[in-house]
């Protein structure tokens, strides 16, 4: 009923864009905060941070890899700073700060919405006796969850927190997923990971995990099939057999 393989025995699920429809404020405040930065830096010589941007260089990743990524796409380098950096200062550290403070403020202005289909899905996936984690590169985990009414599902969760505590490699490494099967105690060969990014969908493939599902929330179906998904939807409830 899970439209899932008869080996799997535990589901994975990103957050941002899979669960929730948090994905779309990251991606504006990530905007916001690129685009100041490079318009005072750049002045009239200043090209926007697009959609593409962020699909291919911040999208899934954890925050000062996302920040490093793109930088370097635009032959920028900044000093790392620490991760306590001052949300001006002109490090890789204090840019990604200026962006979670921002996002933070658009969370507390407009809310968290679970997807519909998504909240079905994981009342399917709890009926079926499999185990829950959430695995995502946002430090805001937890708030997010519990703002969603998501909380009661999960038994698990690696966020950007635990990943900078454990020393663990961002996606499209497959670090954050192997600890989250770790933390079910199930083998990455019998447990499904859920994505909506392409950094996603590769650290998926790359840990070796029994099925990859591609949630195509932003038209890139093709990219997150050729990155690593088994297989793709438009929404977990299209997983749902009738």
């Amino acid at each position: 009923m899970t439209g899932l393989p008869e080996t799997i025995t535990a589901c994975l699920f990103d957050l941002d864009g899979v669960l929730t429809g948090t994905a779309v404020l990251h991606s504006e405040a990530w905007k916001r905060t690129f685009d100041e930065f490079l318009r005072a830096r750049d002045g009239e010589n200043f090209r926007e941070f697009t959609a593409q941007d962020y699909a291919t260089y911040v999208d899934g990743r954890p925050r000062a890899d996302g920040v490093r990524e793109f930088l370097r796409s635009r032959g920028i380098e900044l000093p790392e700073g620490t991760p306590d950096d001052p949300v001006d200062a002109p490090t890789v550290n204090g840019l990604g700060n200026r962006k979670n403070e921002l996002v933070l403020k658009i969370i507390d202005e407009r809310g968290v919405n679970p997807y519909p289909g998504s909240i079905r899905y994981l009342d399917a996936v709890k009926a079926a006796g499999l185990r829950i984690a959430v695995v995502t590169s946002s430090a805001n985990g937890a708030k997010v969850l519990d703002a969603a009414g998501l909380s009661k599902y999960v038994e698990a969760r690696i966020d950007g927190l635990v990943i900078r505590e454990r020393n663990l490699k961002g996606k499209p490494a497959p670090d954050s997923f192997l600890a989250g099967a770790e933390a079910l105690g199930v083998e990455p060969a019998h447990a499904a990971v859920f994505e909506d990014a392409q950094s996603g969908v590769q650290a998926g493939k790359a840990g070796g995990f029994g099925y990859v599902v591609g949630v195509n929330r932003a038209d890139q179906a093709a990219e997150l099939k050729a990155h690593g998904a088994d297989i793709v939807v438009d929404d977990l409830a299209d997983l749902l057999e009738d």
